[in-house]
């Protein structure tokens, strides 16, 4: 019976030393910080999203014949809301970058949006537009920080996802590599500024 015991014990404490190598709990913790990370890019971009709906009204009562503009910024705003976005963009590599491209027309449209403005000082001078415009930078800069934050962990868990012996849990648990931001088409080139 001393020897089934020590068989026993031995197996037992075998079998917790194998299972705590495999990293089951550090893909668990690193997956979470994913998600968690993702919320924060979706918060940034609804703020965002939020904050289009008054620009385009302030805009709307000066630049009554920029309907372009106004026109492709609410079209652009309603293309993002009307994704379905859970976490299974966080699975599905076309639905991640059909995502961001419809982040990029938003980006792109307020963009576009903003240099109207440049056309009509009463707006440029307009308390409202000017403390929408400046909650608009925060934001955007808010998107970058959240989106560089995401960047980086989901870099962390897919190298960790890829090596040994975690790649081996991960295929037997059903966890793969999660799409990243990429450069947005255009951005290997700078802009041209013109002071005429």
């Amino acid at each position: 019976m001393n020897l089934l015991k020590k068989t026993a014990v031995a197996t037992l404490l075998a079998s917790t030393l194998a299972f705590s190598g495999c990293g089951y709990n550090t893909l668990q913790a690193k997956d979470e910080a994913v998600t968690a990370s993702w919320s924060e890019v979706q918060n940034q971009y609804q703020r965002r999203s939020d904050l289009v709906p008054n620009l385009v009204n302030v805009v709307k009562g000066y630049a009554t014949h920029e309907e372009k503009v106004l026109t492709e910024v609410t079209q652009a705003r309603s293309n993002v809301a009307g994704l379905k976005v859970d976490q299974s963009v966080l699975e599905n590599p076309e639905l991640f970058k059909k995502y961001q491209e419809a982040q990029s027309q938003l980006t792109g449209s307020l963009s576009r949006l903003i240099a109207v403005s440049e056309n009509y000082p009463d707006l440029k001078a307009n308390e409202q537009f000017r403390d929408l415009q400046v909650q608009l930078e925060g934001t955007e800069n808010r998107i970058a920080v959240a989106r560089n934050r995401y960047i980086t962990t989901v870099q962390d868990y897919n190298t960790y996802v890829r090596q040994f012996p975690q790649v081996m849990t991960a295929k037997v648990i059903g966890m793969h590599e999660k799409p990243n931001f990429s450069a947005e088409a255009g951005a290997e080139k700078a802009p041209t500024v013109s002071f005429n």
